[in-house]
């Protein structure tokens, strides 16, 4: 088999391809000859070293990837759900990016025959992310008024599809003009172009009373304000912090991050309970424990998207041994859709 492995915290020259021998599954556990596999921004952030659960959970080296679908080859004692030749979709806490994957059954779902392996590949942490974001946690509910920032990046085209669906009335945030065209299909209700238009003003334009739900992963640049654009009963849900990092750069620049964390916002109960206003967050990593949540999530979206009710991410593909390029691409910002990384072409 192969995999990528990061030996240690770093820059694209980190991710290297290595040989192992095939693994072997252990009781409740199934061996799927992976096809495709996501790519994500939290595996740059595993790469550089600055995400917490891949340290507590795994250490160095470690291989990143979170998604894969594939074929089962080798089912464990006590492994009931699948057979082997079966095609399968599988989430993982790390260790996506191999030809070869072992994971417990639970974790896994048969992949229809309606989807490729890259599209089975696309949606799960997406979708999950803004799954748990929208119904977990902020309740969405029919007439809610949502803003989302990075509406044209993967998990933010999600977020105003199912935000959509529920109910809410979307308006989504950009930060190049030509990144409105992509969201024009999903139905979303008003784009807000910050490269050309004052954000906080065009926000507090179309929705004068302030928003229910804000979802914000962009850290610094925009939570104070976010915040401070709530309604009564409004609700800040947090599941990143890309403003920390430099575009392109492929390390961290440790000044910046410490310089950020010190402007990060701190909200006081005292006032949060005065505004009525609440602040959720949340990290799917570490909610792997809850494969109930997960599942459950996972089974919703996976039927929506077979009664055609959201669209898939637009794809592009790389090989695997050319995952230096996926991430250099996804750090750039300028992507869109759903990078994807092929163990055969």
């Amino acid at each position: 088999m192969k995999k990528i492995v990061i030996e240690k915290p770093g820059s694209y020259d980190q991710l290297t391809v290595k040989e192992f021998p095939n693994p072997l599954p252990a009781k409740g556990e199934i061996l799927i000859e992976t096809r495709a596999c996501g790519v994500n921004f939290a595996d740059c952030c595993v790469r550089m070293g600055v995400y917490s659960s891949a340290k507590e959970y795994v250490g160095w080296p470690i291989t990143p990837g979170f998604e894969v679908t594939g074929i089962v080859t080798q089912v464990g004692e006590g492994a009931t759900r699948f057979s082997k030749g079966q095609r399968a979709l599988a989430v993982t806490r790390f260790g996506g990016y191999t030809t070869h994957l072992i994971v417990p059954e639970e974790q896994v779902l048969p992949l229809p025959d309606s989807l490729t392996f890259e599209e089975g590949a696309a949606f799960p942490a997406v979708f999950l992310t803004a799954h748990y974001a929208l119904f977990e946690l902020a309740h969405a509910k029919p007439r809610d008024t949502v803003l989302v920032h990075s509406a044209a990046g993967d998990v933010g085209s999600a977020l105003v599809q199912l935000a959509k669906l529920a109910g809410c009335r979307v308006i989504g945030v950009v930060g190049s003009t030509h990144k409105i065209e992509s969201l024009k299909n999903l139905g979303i209700d008003a784009i807000i172009d910050k490269s050309r238009q004052d954000l906080w003003k065009e926000a507090e334009k179309l929705s004068p009373d302030g928003y229910d739900i804000i979802l914000d992963a962009n850290g610094i640049e925009t939570l104070r304000y976010s915040y401070q654009h709530l309604r009564a009963g409004g609700k800040l849900v947090v599941y990143g912090f890309h403003t920390l990092f430099s575009k392109g750069r492929g390390t961290p620049s440790w000044f910046k991050i410490a310089w950020d964390y010190i402007r990060m916002p701190r909200f006081n109960p005292l006032f949060m309970t005065n505004a009525n206003h609440s602040v959720l967050a949340f990290n799917l990593s570490y909610l792997f424990d809850r494969k109930d949540l997960l599942r459950n999530g996972l089974q919703q979206i996976l039927g929506w998207i077979e009664e055609k009710k959201v669209l898939l991410p637009s794809i592009t593909t790389y090989a695997l041994d050319d995952v230096a390029s996926a991430h250099r691409a996804l750090e750039s910002g300028q992507t869109f859709g759903k990078l994807v990384l092929l163990t055969s072409r």
